[in-house]
């Protein structure tokens, strides 16, 4: 191996730092000023797990015992916190710990691909709930208990009912309340899916009625990630938290440890200051709602629930999808366009539809972002399309 093969390692930096971020993967991540100096004080491997005696959860200082048992399950209306390396992992770990293979999960048609994915290695059944189709993509919870019945008369089996609040597409907030009745009144747990939920707004599982959360701390919580983790009612914890017959203090299902390092000292670090946004979530959809609206008024459509109340946002526009088909760039003149103008968030090679997340920048940013979008508009007059 030669050093000039290695030379593309050394000072890795990142093109985008410093744009206007509008990206839904990236905009409730973002670390804050705290996070950053502490990615840097625990960076060196696994420096937490210096002053571990067996369990990560329990270790006091750093405050992570205190962070894990208390301060997050009050934040979220839990009984009980349980850490993961994403939702994804979450999703599993439920899945694999309440039910049998062959055993029927009822999921929404807007579900994230790992819930399929999770299901499928779990060997589960899905059921899936049609959403309402286009233009607002909305899920009828009602229709849970349809397929319920419908998977009972044939003697199947249901382990788990699942939401995804909001879905990572349209940004839409189904009736969670109404289907925790239903949820109930079958006797089947219910797991809410809020990758996009806490850390952005106020998530109060016991109000909700909900067996399980999970919840995203690098798409959601200001942290490097990835880490996310489970709540749930006190009657699954020894469930899901299961201790090994050889190794008393691990727990099986996270396979002894899970999120360790800087991922969990940065989602520390982010909390007081995603407590503190939390609260400003009224500000954040009246800011959502305002650039859906400015969009609509160039002619780009926003699809999904109205009036919107959620930062995440599907777009559509006939105009940019026809510009792409004569410009010399093709499918990616758009991208170019926005990065051109410091934007940076709607993957490359996307016109006709698009995904945004207005969360990270400010209504000053997203004029910007507006007035590009006009301007790239204007730029290729209709008689030449």
């Amino acid at each position: 191996m030669t050093n000039d093969s290695l030379k593309k390692f050394i000072n890795l930096k990142r093109e985008t730092k410093g744009m206007i971020n509008i990206d839904p993967l990236q905009a409730g991540g973002i670390l804050t000023d705290e996070a950053r100096q502490t990615l840097v004080e625990w960076g060196d491997g696994f420096s937490v797990c210096d002053f571990c005696q067996g369990k990560l959860s329990e270790i006091k200082t750093p405050p992570i015992f205190d962070f894990v048992h208390n301060v997050l399950p009050e934040f979220i209306g839990a009984d009980a916190i349980c850490l993961t390396n994403g939702a994804r992992e979450g999703k599993f770990m439920i899945m694999y710990s309440i039910a049998k293979q062959g055993d029927f999960i009822i999921i929404d048609k807007n579900s994230h691909y790992t819930t399929y994915v999770a299901a499928e290695r779990t060997g589960l059944k899905i059921k899936e709930i049609e959403n309402s189709g286009y233009p607002e993509f909305k899920i009828d919870v009602n229709k849970y208990e349809d397929a319920i019945k419908e998977i009972k008369k044939e003697n199947g089996n249901i382990a788990l009912l699942l939401l995804t609040w909001p879905d990572g597409n349209y940004g839409n907030l189904p009736d969670v309340k109404k289907l925790a009745k239903i949820s109930g009144k079958y006797k089947i747990p219910l797991l809410l899916n809020t990758a996009y939920a806490i850390g952005r707004m106020p998530v109060k599982m016991n109000e909700l009625g909900v067996d399980f959360v999970i919840a995203s701390g690098h798409k959601s919580m200001a942290s490097s990630g990835p880490i996310g983790f489970i709540g749930m009612k006190k009657e699954w914890e020894n469930i899901l938290m299961k201790k090994s017959q050889y190794f008393p203090k691990k727990e099986i299902e996270a396979l002894g440890c899970t999120a360790r390092g800087t991922s969990l000292m940065t989602l520390m670090a982010s909390f007081p200051k995603v407590v503190e946004r939390v609260n400003q979530w009224p500000e954040q959809v009246k800011k959502a709602q305002w650039f859906s609206e400015e969009m609509e008024k160039l002619g780009i459509k926003q699809l999904g629930e109205k009036p919107h109340q959620h930062d995440l946002m599907f777009f559509e526009s006939d105009k940019l999808f026809e510009i792409s088909q004569k410009d010399k760039r093709g499918r990616y003149f758009l991208y170019q366009k926005l990065k051109k103008r410091n934007i940076w968030g709607i993957k490359p090679g996307l016109t006709k539809h698009f995904k945004l997340s207005t969360f990270a920048a400010t209504k000053e940013k997203l004029q910007k972002v507006i007035n590009a979008f006009a301007e790239i508009l204007s730029s290729y007059p209709q008689q030449t399309l």
